[in-house]
């Protein structure tokens, strides 16, 4: 595995970045990788090189870099969360859009990225990120995946929910049972709005599960079982749509 630590130019600084893919075989399919809010860590690092153990090359901005160079939620103290949040609400569908050109632009330059095939998966606060930059750029993401993504139907004109007749890509929706960040009345919203936008989509709920079941260092919300299913279906998404594009389904 070759890795890469890169400032990525954008419209507003430099984005520091993780980037990973495999030594030999490339150009490799890309998938962008949007981390959650509490910043981008080793153990991010870790999904992303999983992910390009199997073919792919990923790209793990700090998207709090207009903030920070170097931000982790170290414990869940009340003081802490509420500098995690502070970050979190900087980040907008205007940022996302900004940081997913830049990176965008990064990968048309790499040798060893093929940017023809490009997905992107969103953890908690960045679900809607995704659905935000498949909107943005519909001719160039293929697939997003949204992993028990937060505030996925808000009153806001730019609501992730609001983006789906934009979106012309395959979207997953993975879905904790146990999640105030994103109750089932939001996901039905949700539904509803790619239903009517005949977006192709797939919405699954994962039972028993909290809200971050997926973060190995995530303590007992860690559901080992549950997270080793989103892996499957991400494995299987990014296949169907970045390596074998023309198949069904």
């Amino acid at each position: 595995m070759i890795e890469h630590h890169v400032d990525i130019p954008t419209a507003d600084g430099a984005m520091n970045s993780f980037v990973v893919h495999p030594e030999e075989g490339g150009p490799f399919p890309v998938v962008l990788f949007y981390m959650d809010a509490p910043g981008k860590r080793e153990e991010l690092h870790d999904m992303a090189r999983r992910l390009a153990a199997v073919g792919y090359c990923v790209v793990l901005p700090n998207l709090y870099y207009r903030r920070t160079r170097e931000y982790v939620l170290k414990e869940r103290t009340e003081p802490l969360l509420a500098e995690m949040f502070a970050h979190m609400r900087s980040l907008d569908a205007r940022s996302t859009e900004v940081d997913t050109r830049a990176m965008l632009q990064y990968v048309d330059a790499l040798p060893e990225a093929d940017a023809t095939r490009i997905g992107a998966v969103g953890y908690c606060m960045s679900g809607p990120f995704v659905m935000w930059a498949a909107a943005a750029f519909p001719q160039r993401l293929r697939c997003i995946a949204s992993i028990h993504g937060a505030n996925m139907a808000t009153e806001a004109p730019d609501s992730p929910h609001r983006m789906a007749p934009k979106i012309r890509c395959e979207s997953y929706f993975a879905c904790a049972e146990i999640d105030k960040w994103a109750p089932p009345a939001d996901i039905q919203q949700l539904e509803a709005a790619l239903q009517a936008a005949g977006t192709p989509h797939r919405i699954e709920w994962y039972p028993g599960v909290e809200h971050g079941f997926v973060f190995p260092q995530r303590g007992a919300i860690y559901n080992r079982v549950a997270a080793e299913r989103h892996w499957e279906r991400l494995f299987s998404l990014f296949d169907r749509r970045l390596r074998h594009p023309g198949s069904a389904g």
